[in-house]
């Protein structure tokens, strides 16, 4: 019992960075998802529906590709889009490849591409 305990600190202690990158590597390395209600749910191995989702896509993942010449700027952009700490926000920019946000509405997919291009990023919309 006092591992789990342990662990559900170490949980509660996360970033807001390292919990994403906790979410990403739950959901591609072992199909694991956050439900709405907060509780977890285990994709289906052999997805049959996959390809009609694909068609009906409702939440897209807007992708920061590079920071590009004004680094400064887009790290500005990127906090005051995620909510980000200084830190979490530039080592985001710097790595480049990794989502800004994820499972949002196409209309805000795109204000946020736009506001992150005006930065002078290269953003890509999944």
């Amino acid at each position: 019992m006092a591992d789990l305990k342990k662990l559900a600190e170490e949980i509660v202690g996360l970033t807001l960075l390292e919990a994403q990158e906790l979410k990403t590597i739950l959901k591609d390395e072992y199909g694991i998802e956050p439900a709405a209600g907060g509780a977890v749910m285990v994709a289906a191995a052999g997805d049959a529906g996959g390809a009609a989702a694909e068609e009906e896509k409702t939440e897209f993942d807007v992708i920061l590709k590079s920071a590009g010449a004004s680094k400064i700027n887009v790290i500005k952009e990127v906090r005051a889009i995620t909510g980000l700490g200084l830190k979490e926000a530039k080592e985001l920019v710097e790595a480049g490849g990794k989502a800004v946000k994820e499972g949002v509405s196409k209309d805000e997919a795109e204000d946020i591409k736009g506001k992150l291009e005006a930065a002078g990023a290269e953003v890509e919309v999944k």
